[in-house]
C-alpha cells in the first residue's frame, strides 16, 4: 500500500462468523477472510460493528485477529478494531490487536458518553500513541452519538503520526472535503452508497459492507473513477444502486451474513441483542442483489 492509500482502496468490514451455539468460528473466519482476499479486498476491518465487537469478548477479538492474520496476512492487510466507551479499555484492546498481529487499527469515536471535542481528542491520541500501528479513525456520530469536528481531524493529524485516515459515514460530504483539504489524510467512504460521491472530492477507497458479495464491482468502479472513465464509474454506481439499498433495509451484518449464507460461505447466525433475517427479509435483500446483477444470485 502506499502512503495515500494506506489501506488500499477496497476494505471489508467483515462480519464474524458463528457456530450455531453462537460461539465464534474461527475456521469460517479464516475461509471467508480468504475468499474476501481472493475476490480482491486490500484489507479487512475484524472486529468493527459488522464483527459484532459490541457482542465479542476482548479474548475472542485478539483470537479473530490472530486466525486473520494467519490465514491472508502476507496477502492483504489485517485491520484491528479497537473500540470503546472507556479509553482505557480501547487502549487495551489496541494492544491486544497489536500482539495479535493486526496491520493496523479501527478506532471509533466514544459512543455513549457524548464527550467534548478535547475528550475525543484525547480518546484518539492515547490510542494512538498505544501502539505503532497506523489508525484509521471512524467517524460515524448516528452510532456514537459525536461527531469528529473537522478541528479535532486536522489537530490529530498534526500531532500524532501514527493517525493516516479517516473512515467517513457521516454523509457530509461538505464537512469532508475541508477536512480532506487540511488535514490531508486518507478518506474512506463509509457509506457503500456514497463511495463515488465521496471519491469525487478526493477519498481513495471505502470500507464496505456491501463488498461481502460485491468486491469485484466496487474494485471496477473505483478504478475507473481513477483511470478517468467516470461515465463507467457512474454505471457502475446505478447498477449497484439496490445492493446498497438491500444490504441496509436491516443493519449490515444481518444482510451480510444472510447473503454470505445464501452463497454457502461462513456466516451464522448474530449474537442478541441483533437478530437474524426473517424469510421476508431475506426474501427482499435476495431480490435486491439479483436486482444489482450480484453473481450467485438469480434475476
Amino acid at each position: 500500500m502506499t502512503r495515500t492509500e494506506p489501506f488500499g482502496r477496497v476494505v471489508t468490514a467483515m462480519v464474524s462468523p458463528m457456530h450455531a451455539d453462537l460461539s465464534l468460528d474461527l475456521d469460517g473466519a479464516q475461509q471467508l477472510a480468504t475468499h474476501l482476499v481472493d475476490a480482491g479486498n486490500d484489507a479487512l476491518v475484524i472486529n468493527g460493528t459488522t464483527g459484532e465487537s459490541a457482542t465479542t469478548t476482548d479474548h475472542e477479538q485478539e483470537m479473530l485477529v490472530r486466525a486473520v492474520v494467519e490465514a491472508v496476512g502476507d496477502r492483504a492487510l489485517v485491520i484491528g478494531g479497537a473500540s470503546s466507551n472507556d479509553t482505557v479499555h480501547a487502549v487495551e484492546r489496541a494492544r491486544l490487536a497489536y500482539k495479535a498481529g493486526a496491520h493496523g487499527l479501527l478506532v471509533v469515536t466514544p459512543y455513549y458518553n457524548k464527550p467534548q471535542q478535547s475528550g475525543v481528542l484525547a480518546h484518539f491520541a492515547a490510542v494512538a500513541d498505544a501502539t505503532p500501528l497506523p489508525v484509521m479513525l471512524y467517524d460515524i456520530p448516528g452510532r456514537t452519538g459525536v461527531a469528529i469536528d473537522v478541528e479535532t481531524v486536522v489537530r490529530l493529524a498534526q500531532t500524532h503520526p501514527q493517525v493516516v485516515a479517516v473512515k467517513d459515514a457521516k454523509a457530509d460530504l461538505q464537512a469532508a472535503s475541508w477536512a480532506i483539504a487540511r488535514s490531508r489524510l486518507a478518506w474512506y467512504s463509509g457509506d457503500d452508497g456514497l463511495t463515488l460521491p465521496f471519491l469525487s472530492i478526493g477519498a481513495v477507497g471505502v470500507v464496505s459492507v456491501v463488498s461481502h458479495v460485491a468486491t469485484r464491482p466496487l474494485v471496477a468502479m473505483i478504478e475507473a473513477f481513477r483511470s478517468g472513465r467516470v461515465d463507467d464509474a457512474a454505471q457502475i454506481h446505478r447498477d449497484l444502486m439496490p445492493v446498497f439499498s438491500g444490504m441496509f433495509a436491516v443493519p449490515g451484518v444481518v444482510s451480510a451474513k444472510a447473503a454470505l449464507a445464501q452463497q454457502g460461505l461462513p456466516s451464522g447466525p448474530v449474537r442478541p441483542p441483533m437478530v437474524d433475517a426473517t424469510e421476508v427479509e431475506l426474501a427482499q435483500l435476495v431480490l435486491a442483489l439479483a436486482a444489482g446483477g450480484i453473481e450467485g444470485f438469480a434475476a
